[in-house]
């Protein structure tokens, strides 16, 4: 399995763009800074046919230790999500985009 990578990102935009190595690096950082940015700020981040990352509050909970049973209470803290779109679901699947609308 391999691990798409910012190298192997910014080395696609150089080959299929056509800007120079370091402009693809600094288009990629620009993009990734952007994004983190709008994150950090609280407001969700939609890619169109892609998906949507957002941040979610999660309240105080208990939690329990696994190997003692002693109950630890978990702070509250905010979490990266990321919820697919329909067509990216449906490439994943291998199946055309329109035949995922006609399943849901």
């Amino acid at each position: 399995m391999n691990t798409l990578t910012r190298a192997s990102l910014a080395e696609a935009i150089y080959s299929q763009v056509g800007l120079s190595r370091n402009e693809s690096a600094a288009l990629l950082e620009a993009v990734l800074d952007r994004m983190a940015g709008a994150l950090e700020a609280g407001e969700a981040v939609k890619i169109s046919a892609f998906g949507t990352f957002m941040v979610r509050q999660k309240g105080q909970r208990v939690g329990r230790n696994p190997k003692t049973g002693i109950e630890v209470p978990i702070l509250p803290r905010k979490v990266l999500s990321f919820r697919p779109s329909q067509v990216l679901k449906a490439r994943i699947n291998g199946q055309a985009a329109g035949a995922a609308d006609d399943e849901a």
